[in-house]
């Protein structure tokens, strides 16, 4: 992995897993840890703070979803589609309601 200036490296699940459980082994300091994996020590928190506030579904990658937020997802989407029908049923009831028989 390139470590330049403006090259953004990424790291797997596997590795962010392994490298919180190296800190929650008590052995050596997050500091320590950090600089020995070359990533900074800000970001070894930051991904320690996530595992444990959300277990298995932590580190999904960008653009993907805990089922929780997928559900409220699908139920926005949902509630914005049968709004949009009621509006339409609405607009129509008003239209023929007023057509002479």
């Amino acid at each position: 992995m390139e470590t330049g200036k403006g090259v953004r490296r990424k790291f797997d699940k596997s590795f962010k897993i392994e490298a919180v459980q190296l800190v929650l082994r008590g052995d050596r300091t997050e500091t320590e840890i950090a600089k020995d994996l070359g990533i900074n020590s800000n970001m070894l928190n930051r991904w320690k703070r996530e595992l444990l506030a959300k277990g298995e579904h932590s580190f999904l990658g960008k653009g993907n979803l805990t089922p929780q937020e997928e559900e409220l997802r699908r139920l926005r989407k949902e509630l914005r589609d049968v709004t949009e029908e009621r509006d339409i049923l609405k607009k129509a009831t008003a239209i023929f309601s007023r057509m002479p028989r």
